[in-house]
């Protein structure tokens, strides 16, 4: 095919689409459900009427392929473990007892039995369930849900692909089932498990469909020569099955490298790229294999993470590029539009010129279908859209919002010793040891208290001009009046005020900050029906006054105690927002730390002699490149510092992290040199306290014994127990006792008695140590 005939052929699609509806209908349907006040079937009907609006919208803006299967109750990787029937055995019961119960057990688990562990889907704030495998795994197909979404779709007329995760992604992010050895590597059942997706993709052709798209993301992070070798059998036997619908093999986030090659000779209809993140390698690569002759390029030149509009010129010349190298070139996002918010156009408080640089999932969609356009048409056929994003982008290099002399002259003046503390940690440690005078296994909390209806109703209230700021501060002195006496009661030994302000631990910042914006409907889908609204960092960033000191200092006031100051680090302040994508992050990040470090400064000035500044996104922004990870967190490792070092030695340090594997990480986490560090470990059974450990990891630490993101209340002699196996890694006189994360989402009962148990699980190994 010649490349004029290449381009007259583009269409346009997209590998998914936000879940949760205009307004969040999903969420309030699957909590509805699990409070008892919505039933299976109206549950099931509200995601059949969100899949049709999704369908619909698309089909509506010009996609010419929807996708199906991409819809989740919960995570998208639970959805693939039910498919194949990796089913963890303490949760068969119930599975077979009720299908849907069951599947929200895995996810949520019950007081009976512990959920799958939830980890970062790649480098993203997307969560995903971990498959629990072992060498007595039997996967057994269940196509049902794939065969319904796609016949559900077809039925309006559509023309649909079902998205798959694909095998080699399956068994690379999967884990070894407890009680399985550790070294125990899941991609040995690959055999195993593909004649159950050759049955799955059978029975999807028989209901329909054309081309099946697999999602092989894993392939864009290092793999062994064993590793590719196994995609390469994977899709060589798949291809070669006679009843199958052709297979696109999608892969994104990043550059493919050497899989590159091994999924060019697969034999498979279609590859689908990401040439956003890694345009020029994954396009050099394609040339150097000879493009794809007489197969189908699915290229994705818009970026489905970011909310800022395209450059439609630079895309186009991408596109054109590409012409030649397939026999059909189609346009898409780089990814699923899953991780951005729906439309931008629901957005009333942000100014429209500013508004016209954003582009969210439906502003995308009509990206994706212009380009196709102009691909097929010529650039005379979209003219006038191409005349409006050159303004567009034209505006918002130009604005004054994006560029503050005070801000850039600051970091200017910027030195490695304003990132150093004035003494090494060992001299801190017997300063805040005399200080603070806590005793051994010194218990906490990670800093937030249940977010009740009330108070999220006095929010809205204040918003909404129902209430004055006065009788919604009064609500604020309460409920942290409330938290601390549960504190000193319960008998914590550093307190927390709770943080009953702040509607999120990124927006209460980014909210009083320059430079950001904040959104009213951008929400997106964190894990299961928690969701966010990231705000947007569109500008240098500076702080008018401070952020915390006021309620940070009320609460000291209410007890003898010492009440940790609480703040969000500069790379998750980065990483859950939606950032600039007009300069380097590194230097993104050193704005954010010197704002940052002024409130640190403040905080210590105000008698605040702990201090918290939580960087759960360390981990999950690490490049998924090993050779890219050094430059990264050698900014990100400074920034941290910028933010900290400011204070004396006698000030405690706190940071936290959670959700992520953190032995890729443990020489960063070193180099933060805080005092004290908090992470989850329950769900990876103290995972983190063995790899510190190897880590020869110097500094005081508590890995989590309470799994926060379930409902179940962990007993005292549970928490005991993982207290002793943090003990085989700790040091007594080094190990603090705390929750996974933030109590944010609980509710008040699970609360109370969960964090009763955790200080009763102390007090016992406390005894215990004193009497050894």
């Amino acid at each position: 095919m010649t490349a004029k005939s290449a381009a007259a052929a583009a269409r346009a699609t997209v590998y998914g689409y936000p879940r949760q509806g205009q307004s969040r209908e999903l969420k309030k349907a699957i909590e509805g459900y699990w409070k008892g006040r919505v039933d299976a079937d109206a549950l099931r009907a509200t995601a059949t009427e969100l899949r049709r609006t999704n369908w619909r919208q698309l089909a509506e803006a010009g996609i010419h392929e929807v996708p199906t299967g991409d819809f989740s109750y919960y995570d998208h990787v639970l959805d693939t473990s039910v498919m194949v029937g990796a089913i963890p055995e303490r949760h068969r019961a119930a599975v077979e007892a009720d299908a849907l119960d069951g599947y929200f057990a895995m996810a949520r688990g019950t007081q009976d039995a512990a959920p799958l562990e939830m980890t970062k889907w790649f480098d993203t704030n997307y969560h995903y369930l971990v498959p629990e495998l072992g060498p007595d795994t039997v996967f057994t197909a269940d196509s049902a849900k794939q065969v319904a979404e796609l016949g559900q779709a077809l039925a309006l007329g559509l023309t649909a692909r079902p998205v798959l995760v694909g095998p080699v992604t399956y068994l690379l992010l999967a884990k070894p089932a407890p009680g399985v050895a550790a070294d125990f590597d899941p991609l040995t059942l690959l055999d195993r498990l593909l004649p159950v997706y050759a049955r799955v993709l059978t029975d999807l052709r028989t209901a329909g469909a054309e081309w099946v798209q697999l999602d092989e993301p894993a392939l864009v992070q290092d793999r062994t020569p064993a590793e590719l070798n196994a995609a390469a059998r994977a899709y060589r036997d798949l291809g070669g099955l006679t009843e199958r619908p052709k297979l696109l093999v999608a892969s994104y986030f990043d550059r493919l490298g050497d899989a590159l090659p091994v999924l060019a000779k697969a034999p498979v209809e279609g590859l689908a790229l990401d040439f956003t993140e890694a345009a020029a390698a994954n396009l050099d690569a394609l040339a150097a294999v000879g493009g794809l002759p007489g197969r189908r390029l699915v290229a994705g030149v818009v970026n489905g993470r970011n909310i800022w509009v395209n450059d439609l010129e630079r895309s186009l010349a991408t596109l054109g590029t590409l012409l030649g190298l397939a026999d059909r070139v189609d346009v898409a996002a780089s990814c699923s539009l899953l991780h951005v918010p729906l439309d931008a156009a629901a957005e009333r408080d942000i100014e429209p010129q500013i508004l016209r640089w954003l582009a969210f999932a439906r502003q995308k969609t009509a990206e994706i279908v212009t380009l196709a356009k102009g691909l097929g048409g010529g650039t005379d056929t979209i003219a006038a859209e191409l005349a409006a994003n050159r303004a567009d982008l034209a505006s918002r290099a130009g604005s004054a919002l994006t560029h503050d002399p005070a801000v850039r002259a600051r970091t200017a003046a910027v030195t490695a010793t304003d990132a150093r503390r004035s003494q090494p940690y060992p001299e801190r440690a017997a300063a805040q040891r005399a200080h603070l005078r806590l005793p051994l296994l010194p218990t906490t909390t990670i800093g937030s208290f249940p977010q009740t209806t009330e108070l999220r109703t006095a929010r809205a209230d204040l918003r909404a001009g129902r209430i004055d700021s006065a009788r919604y501060e009064e609500r604020i002195r309460a409920e942290i009046g409330e938290v601390i006496s549960f504190q000193e009661k319960t008998g914590l030994d550093v307190l927390v005020h709770g943080e009953a302000e702040r509607n999120d631990m990124v927006q209460y910042f980014a909210e009083q900050l320059t430079g950001y914006l904040a959104t009213q409907h951008g929400w997106v889908q964190s894990y299961g029906t928690r969701y966010v609204r990231p705000p947007i960092l569109a500008g240098d960033i500076s702080r008018p006054e401070a952020m915390t000191v006021r309620w940070t200092t009320y609460a000291q006031s209410l007890t003898t105690k010492p009440v940790k100051g609480m703040l969000t680090g500069p790379v998750t302040m980065l990483a859950w927002s939606f950032v600039r994508d007009d300069q380097p992050l590194a230097a993104t990040a050193q704005q954010v730390a010197l704002t940052l470090r002024d409130e640190v400064n403040d905080l210590e000035t105000a008698g605040a002699s702990v201090i918290q500044v939580d960087e759960p996104a360390l981990r999950e922004t690490l490049p998924l490149r090993v050779c890219d990870r050094p430059e990264y967190l050698a900014w990100a490792t400074e920034a941290f510092r910028l933010t900290t070092a400011g204070v004396r030695p006698d000030t405690q340090i706190h940071t936290h992290m959670c959700y992520a594997e953190f032995g890729d990480i443990v020489q960063a986490i070193d180099d933060l040199d805080a005092d004290v560090i908090s992470l989850e470990a329950v769900r990876s059974h103290m995972q983190v306290a063995r790899e510190l450990a190897g880590h020869g990891y110097p500094r005081e630490a508590g890995p989590g014994v309470y799994d926060i993101h379930s409902p179940r209340v962990p007993g005292a002699d549970e928490a005991a127990a993982l207290l002793r196996k943090g003990l085989e890694a700790i040091p007594a006189e080094r190990l603090w006792v705390n929750p996974d994360c933030g109590l944010k989402t609980r509710a008040w009962p699970e609360t109370r008695a969960s964090l009763e148990n955790l200080v009763t699980a102390a007090r016992t190994v406390r005894t215990e140590l004193s009497a050894s």
